[in-house]
């Protein structure tokens, strides 16, 4: 059993590495969709290694240009999506500082923000505007932290105005992690005091996990008001993640 771990935390080691080098020595000077095809399939080679199946569940088609907003549930959450709409992500600042993941996500665009910096937060703001004025498809966690499975905390509503002064779509994305059995998978919570590394070690160790992703009706942002985009969301992914175990497409 040691021998099988060892054997499996090297081969994602071995790939975070490869990770690194291309966010380094390649993504600087990739076009967009050079980096997009690159994102998804190091996403779902990551995914694969860490013996995670991804499904897409029964929703809407993704958008190629919109706010999208998900639960956050695991720090795989940002892999599964990329595994099937490589996103720009913004992100709770203690992401930055994960053991390589932080390297990874910084590598790949991801904006850090730091919680209760109201400065950070409109230079933030000010930068999402331009990206998503510019066409790319933007990801978010409004719950602002991970949450239990089948959990769906309230959604911070500051960001969902950069959907509004952009005049796009803001997009549920609804995320649910189950066993063999179809219930909540007992390896993938990350809350409390759960370190990344000991996530990792519970994940290698644990049974497979299928990981599925629904993608919900979008949101009109235009002349919405953003409380009422967050609370539409919030109430939007609560009832796709009751629904998700019913009907998916298996992609890996």
């Amino acid at each position: 059993m040691k021998i099988r771990l060892a054997w499996r935390l090297a081969r994602v080691i071995v790939h975070l590495c490869e990770g690194l080098a291309t966010c380094a020595l390649v993504f600087p000077w990739a076009s967009h969709g050079l980096r997009q095809r690159m994102t998804r399939g190091w996403s779902r080679r990551l995914l694969g290694l860490c013996r995670v199946r991804v499904e897409q569940a029964a929703g809407s088609p993704a958008l190629e240009h919109a706010l999208v907003v998900a639960n956050h549930v695991s720090w795989l959450d940002i892999f599964v999506i990329n595994a099937l709409n490589p996103c720009r992500f913004v992100a709770k600042a203690e992401i930055r500082s994960w053991p390589v993941m932080g390297w990874l996500a910084a590598g790949a665009g991801t904006v850090f923000i730091a919680r209760g910096n109201r400065r950070e937060l409109r230079h933030v703001f000010k930068g999402l505007v331009e990206v998503l004025q510019a066409g790319e498809r933007v990801a978010l966690f409004p719950e602002g932290t991970t949450s239990l499975q089948g959990q769906v905390l309230p959604f911070h509503a500051n960001l969902f105005e950069a959907a509004v002064d952009a005049g796009v779509a803001v997009q549920p994305y609804a995320l649910m992690y189950v066993g063999a059995d179809g219930g909540y998978h007992p390896s993938i919570e990350y809350v409390g005091e759960t370190t990344f590394v000991d996530s990792l070690l519970r994940i290698l160790q644990g049974p497979p996990v299928t990981a599925r992703l629904a993608c919900l009706a979008p949101l009109e942002g235009k002349g919405a008001h953003r409380r009422e985009l967050a609370a539409a969301a919030q109430l939007a992914v609560q009832e796709a993640v009751e629904l998700t175990a019913s009907t998916s497409t298996a992609i890996s």
